[in-house]
C-alpha cells in the first residue's frame, strides 16, 4: 500500500511538473514572438528612416553641394576682387603718405627761406635808412629799392606757396580719410563674405553691417554746410544708422570754390521699411506741434488741440530720435535752399516752402533717375504729387518753432 500510494504521489508530481513546463514553455513561446514582433517594428522604423536618410543625402548631393560649390566660387571671386582693391588702396595711401612727407620737408623749407628773406630785408632796410640819413641816394639807392620790391615779391609768392600747400594738405588728409573708410568698409565686407561662406548662408548682414540705406545731403548756402553736416550725421546716429562710406562731389560745370558740396551716404544698421514706420511716426508728431487750424489736415493727425500744462510743470523731453530729426529740419529750415535724405524720408526746403516725405522704393528710384534729389523746386513740385498721406508740409512749424 506504502508503495502504491508513494507512485501515486510520484505520478502526481510528474503530471503536475510536466504542466508547469508545458505552462512556462508557452509563456516562453509568447514572449519570444512578442520580442520577435517588436525587433519586425523596429526594423521597419530603422529601415523607414534610412530611406528617408538616404533621399535627404541625394538632395543634398544633388541640390544643395552644387550650389554651396558655386556660392563658395562667387565668394571666393569676391575675396579676391576686395583684396585687390585693399591691395591697391593700402599702395595709395603708401603713395599720399609719402608726398604727405615731402610736403611737410618742403613747408620747414619755406619756414627757413622766410626767416632767412626776412632777415635779409632788415639789414637791407636797415642799410637803406643809413643811406637816407646820410643823404647818399644815387644808383646804390636805386639798387636798395630794386632789392627791397624784389625782396617783398618773394614774400608774396612765399606766402601764395604755403597757402598753397596748406590746401594741398587738407585735401590729402580729406583724401586720406575717405582711404581709411574705404578700406575699414572693404575689411568688413571680407569678414561678412568670408563668414557667409563658412557658414553657407546668402550674405544679408546678419549682423547690421551691410549697406542698405542711403542718404543725401545738399545745400545752397556755403556757410551752412558743415553745421548741417553736423546736425544731418548727429539725427543718423540717434536713429541707430552707421556711415559705412561717404562721398563728396560738385555738379558738372561750375567751379570747384563755387558749388555747393553734394554729400553722399552710405548707411548700415537699419532696414528701409522699419525706417519708413519710424519717420512716419516722428513726422506725426512733428506736425501735431502746429496750431489749430495751422495746417494741413494731414498734420492734425495726434494730439488734438493745443497742448497747454499747468504752471509749474515742466513738459518732458522728447525723445532722442525726435528731437535730432527736429534740429535737422530747423536747420534745413534756415537754408534758402537744401535737400536732406535718409533712407525713405526726404527733406526739401526750396525758397517759398519746406516739404517731408515718407517715399517708398519705387518712389524713390523714380526721384532718382529722374535727377532731382539736388533741386529742391522740382523736388517739391514732384512731392506735391504724392499722396496726403505721405507728405507733410511743414512750414509753418518751422517758421513759428
Amino acid at each position: 500500500m506504502i508503495l502504491v500510494v508513494l507512485c501515486v504521489v510520484v505520478g502526481a508530481l510528474e503530471l503536475y511538473a510536466g504542466r508547469q513546463s508545458k505552462h512556462q514553455a508557452a509563456a516562453f513561446v509568447r514572449r519570444v514572438d512578442e520580442l520577435n514582433e517588436q525587433v519586425t517594428k523596429q526594423n521597419s522604423v530603422l529601415v523607414t528612416v534610412g530611406e528617408q536618410l538616404s533621399a535627404e543625402l541625394s538632395r543634398v548631393k544633388r541640390d544643395v553641394l552644387p550650389a554651396l560649390d558655386s556660392r563658395l566660387r562667387d565668394n571666393t571671386s569676391q575675396v579676391e576682387e576686395l583684396a585687390a582693391l585693399v591691395h591697391r588702396a593700402d599702395e595709395y595711401l603708401r603713395t599720399q603718405a609719402g608726398r604727405l612727407h615731402e610736403l611737410e620737408q618742403q613747408r620747414v623749407t619755406l619756414a627757413a627761406l622766410r626767416r632767412k628773406l626776412a632777415e635779409v630785408e632788415t639789414s637791407v632796410r636797415a642799410v637803406a635808412e643809413a643811406g637816407a640819413r646820410t643823404g647818399e641816394r644815387g644808383a646804390g639807392g636805386a639798387d636798395v629799392e630794386a632789392a627791397l620790391a624784389r625782396l617783398a615779391e618773394l614774400e608774396r609768392d612765399g606766402a601764395g606757396m604755403l597757402e598753397l600747400q596748406r590746401t594741398l594738405t587738407r585735401t590729402l588728409e580729406d583724401v586720406e580719410d575717405i582711404v581709411a573708410e574705404l578700406l575699414a568698409f572693404t575689411e568688413s565686407e571680407l569678414d561678412e563674405a568670408v563668414t557667409a561662406t563658412l557658414e553657407a548662408r546668402p550674405r544679408g548682414g546678419r549682423d547690421g553691417t551691410s549697406v542698405n540705406v542711403v542718404g543725401r545731403l545738399w545745400t545752397r548756402d556755403g556757410r551752412l554746410e558743415d553745421i548741417l553736416a553736423e546736425v544731418y550725421e548727429r539725427c543718423l546716429e540717434a536713429n541707430r544708422l552707421r556711415i559705412r562710406f561717404r562721398t563728396t562731389d560738385k555738379p558738372n560745370g561750375l567751379p570747384a570754390d563755387d558749388a555747393p558740396e553734394r554729400r553722399r551716404y552710405f548707411l548700415a544698421g537699419q532696414r528701409p521699411e522699419d525706417l519708413g514706420g519710424v519717420f512716419t511716426a516722428l513726422l506725426i508728431s512733428t506736425g501735431a506741434d502746429l496750431p489749430p487750424g495751422g495746417g494741413p489736415a494731414s498734420l492734425a493727425r495726434g494730439r488734438p488741440g493745443e497742448r497747454v500744462l499747468p504752471p509749474g510743470v515742466t513738459p518732458e523731453p522728447p525723445p532722442e530720435d525726435e528731437a535730432a530729426l527736429k534740429a535737422l529740419l530747423r536747420a534745413l529750415y534756415e537754408s534758402s535752399g537744401a535737400v536732406a535724405q535718409i533712407g525713405p524720408l526726404l527733406a526739401v526746403r526750396s525758397r517759398d516752402e519746406f516739404l517731408c516725405a515718407v517715399l517708398t522704393p519705387p518712389q524713390s528710384l523714380e526721384l532718382e533717375s529722374d535727377g532731382v534729389f539736388w533741386d529742391p523746386a522740382a523736388a517739391a513740385v514732384r512731392l506735391r504729387r504724392l499722396p496726403s498721406h505721405q507728405l507733410w508740409d511743414l512750414s509753418l512749424w518751422a517758421a513759428g518753432s
